[in-house]
Formats: structure tokens, C-alpha cells, sequence
């Protein structure tokens, strides 16, 4: 197993693990970037995010560029409270690759990058249902919160929303 920095190439492959996610979520409809969006977004004039990947070895098993497994897709949050903290927004390896010790090393892999980068700590989001994922997040001894509830607004949200002037 191959972690490396996730590549222009990889996106198409990480778009569709993240329809994956999407799906274990219960959210399938709620994935509404499209591939050029997300390119843009990690790789073009002014890239937001990063992503570590887990790649097979190729067929041959000479070189590591086989089927991505896995990612971990990250940028810089600011908190007011804390200064720059690493958000980790996704994070998945695909059904058939779990409890082969993947999740651990993407996840290690960016505790790494938050220690090396110099940033205050390391936050995420977990749903309260997905008991796979907190007994992983548990056997690190992370702090899971209670009390604090999603708000969001969508672009036809804002859109809508008459400003006052």
C-alpha cells in the first residue's frame, strides 16, 4: 500500500469514492460538485484543499500505480478561539479494503501533516450513528463533542435571500 499525495489525475476516482461516502451516509442526493468543480478546487489558480491517497500496488506489483483505495481530504480551518487547525473533511476507504490497517495509515498520514504544519490541532465531523467510525476515532482517544449542531445555507438559499440594504 502506496499513501501519496492525491494527484490532478486521481480526482475522477476520488469524486466517486466520495459518492461512495456520500451513500454509506445516507446522503446520496446531497453531492451536487461536479469533476471540473473539484479540480478546480484542489488544483487550480486557487486550490482549497489537499488529500492524502491509498493506492494499490500496479497489477505487475513493480510500481504503485494501481486502483486508489482510500483518501483523506483536508484543508486549513481558522478558528478565532485556536488560530489554524487542519479540517478534515472526508475520509473513506472503500468497503471491500476495511479492517486491512488503510484508515490508519491515511489517518496517521495527516496527523503527521498537521504536526508538521505547524497547526494548533486537528478537527472533524463524525455522525453520531456511524459506531465503525467512532471506535476507530476512540482507540486514538479523540475528543468526540456533544452540544454542537450543523447550520448550513445552500446556494439557491442565498440566493433567494433578499439582503437588507
Amino acid at each position: 500500500m502506496n499513501i501519496r499525495v492525491a494527484k490532478k489525475e486521481d480526482c475522477a476516482r476520488l469524486l466517486e469514492l466520495i459518492n461512495e461516502l456520500a451513500l454509506y451516509e445516507k446522503a446520496p442526493e446531497e453531492v451536487t460538485v461536479t469533476l471540473a468543480q473539484f479540480i478546480d478546487a484542489g488544483f487550480g489558480n486557487n486550490p482549497v484543499w489537499k488529500a492524502f491517497v491509498a493506492e494499490l500496488p500496479s497489477p505487475l506489483g513493480e510500481t504503485f500505480d494501481g486502483e486508489i483505495v482510500g483518501f483523506a481530504l483536508f484543508y486549513t480551518r481558522y478558528s478565532t478561539w485556536k488560530g489554524c487547525r487542519l479540517y478534515l473533511e472526508d475520509f473513506i476507504v472503500t468497503e471491500e479494503y476495511r479492517g486491512k490497517g488503510i484508515g490508519k495509515m491515511l489517518f496517521e498520514k495527516v496527523m503527521e501533516e498537521t504536526k508538521n504544519g505547524n497547526y494548533s490541532g486537528m478537527v472533524w465531523q463524525v455522525l453520531d450513528w456511524n459506531e465503525p467510525a467512532l471506535n476507530f476515532y476512540n482507540k486514538y482517544a479523540a475528543r468526540i463533542e456533544e452540544g454542537w449542531l450543523n447550520a448550513s445555507f445552500s446556494k439557491e438559499q442565498i440566493d433567494g435571500f433578499e439582503l437588507a440594504r
